[in-house]
């Protein structure tokens, strides 16, 4: 019995086994939603800075050329492209010193139903403004959407899911 009371409670106590129910209580991750890291790893400019907090962030997003759109198409294997499927979307954006570059872009779809283009957006923002307070550091906030954007929005935003 005593072994049986002390099984139970190293179950409860274990900090491994709250941990997996933390992780049942998040938002799935659907296909399409993190990019290729072989394909996008993200790619930055050098910038200062004054430079990346003198210009709202959505003053500095600049649209992607045709000819990129179309060859960052062609390197996730998607032929059939409607405009509304997509967002092609940089994946350290231009306001936090993201460069126009194949290897910072990467085809986001915006018909996931949870982690979608619209909820990076959110993210980018939350990290510009904590940039540009003083509350962030530019390489963190760069490190951290270009290893895994879904962790970053998580860790930024405090929550599991997306917030509406």
């Amino acid at each position: 019995v005593a072994l049986f009371v002390v099984a139970v409670s190293g179950q409860f106590l274990n900090p491994r086994s709250i941990m997996r129910g933390k992780r049942s209580m998040a938002a799935p991750i659907e296909p399409g939603a993190i990019p290729d890291r072989s394909l996008t790893p993200g790619a930055t400019r050098p910038v200062a800075i004054n430079d990346v907090c003198s210009m709202l962030h959505e003053e500095v997003v600049r649209p992607v050329s045709a000819s990129l759109r179309q060859q960052v198409f062609q390197e996730y294997g998607i032929a059939a492209v409607h405009p509304d499927d997509y967002e092609i979307d940089y994946l350290i954006a231009p306001g936090l010193g993201g460069a126009e570059d194949i290897h910072n872009l990467w085809p986001e779809p915006y018909q996931t139903p949870t982690w979608n283009a619209r909820v990076k957006d959110a993210l980018e923002e939350r990290l510009h403004q904590s940039v540009c307070a003083g509350k962030l550091n530019l390489s963190t906030a760069q490190r951290d959407i270009a290893t895994d954007w879904i962790a970053a929005y998580k860790k930024y935003f405090r929550t599991d899911k997306p917030v509406s």
